[in-house]
């Protein structure tokens, strides 16, 4: 790539680079949402291509709370406040049927007070072990409404003849994935307790660790939210795909 095009690229305003990926992303998932569930015919040698658009639609699951993610702080669109709430509703009712109204103030919450009883994805009970901290946030955060909501979207998706093991394998599977994905890497690692403690009061460390692939593995973990997360705390408001910005500003 020219230096000229590096230029034109950095010049793109942020905002229309986050709605683009986030369009991009969406659009991807919908497709293979749509397509797999109302489309697919499962046989045996297309077992392979399942799993495979299983994993991606796992990915796609964990970009779509990113995107509600990157709308909380007001960093996808800044200054459409109406947009980005409207975005962060549909990304997470897409993903699982969550709450974007109940999960808003429980995520500033968590970043007004990180690692300590007060926080809501914190276990300070026990803040080392995975389950049992996995198991208070899965309590928290999925409800009966969200129960409900899923109930009432699959009997419609079935009376429009989909499958209960398409809607199953093609939502209900990645959504749970990309929870245990989004809980150990964007939870979990960053704020648990170890030996090598905290570099501030944020209570949280980045995890791509270093080397080729950093980048990318940092991507494919978590949108770049488990690999930069200190950087997360440290910069709320910088949008996913800009944090490792943040690490060489530092």
């Amino acid at each position: 790539m020219s230096h000229r095009l590096v230029l034109r690229f950095s010049a793109i305003p942020d905002t229309a680079v986050s709605i683009a990926l986030a369009a991009g992303i969406v659009a991807a998932w919908l497709a293979i949402h749509v397509g797999a569930i109302f489309a697919w015919e499962w046989q045996w040698g297309t077992a392979p291509l399942a799993v495979l658009l299983i994993a991606v639609q796992t990915w796609l699951s964990v970009g779509l709370f990113i995107i509600a993610h990157d709308c909380m702080h007001g960093s996808l669109a800044p200054g459409h406040d109406r947009v980005q709430h409207a975005l962060g509703t549909f990304a997470l009712g897409a993903y699982a049927a969550l709450s974007y109204r109940a999960m808003l103030p429980a995520h500033h919450r968590h970043h007004a007070v990180p690692g300590s009883s007060e926080d809501p994805d914190f276990h300070a009970g026990n803040p080392h072990a995975l389950l049992p901290w996995f198991a208070a946030f899965f309590r928290r955060y999925y409800t009966h409404g969200q129960i409900v909501r899923i109930t009432l979207v699959a009997l419609l998706y079935m009376a429009l003849g989909a499958s209960l093991v398409n809607i199953a394998a093609f939502w209900a599977v990645p959504a749970v994935l990309a929870l245990v994905q989004l809980f150990v890497f964007g939870t979990w690692l960053p704020h648990r307790h170890g030996a090598d403690g905290f570099a501030d009061h944020h209570n949280a460390r980045s995890l791509r660790g270093g080397g080729r692939g950093a980048m990318l593995r940092s991507l494919l973990a978590c949108f770049h939210f488990g690999g930069y997360h200190h950087e997360h705390h440290l910069s709320p408001g910088t949008p996913w795909w800009r944090l490792p910005r943040v690490t060489r500003r530092r």
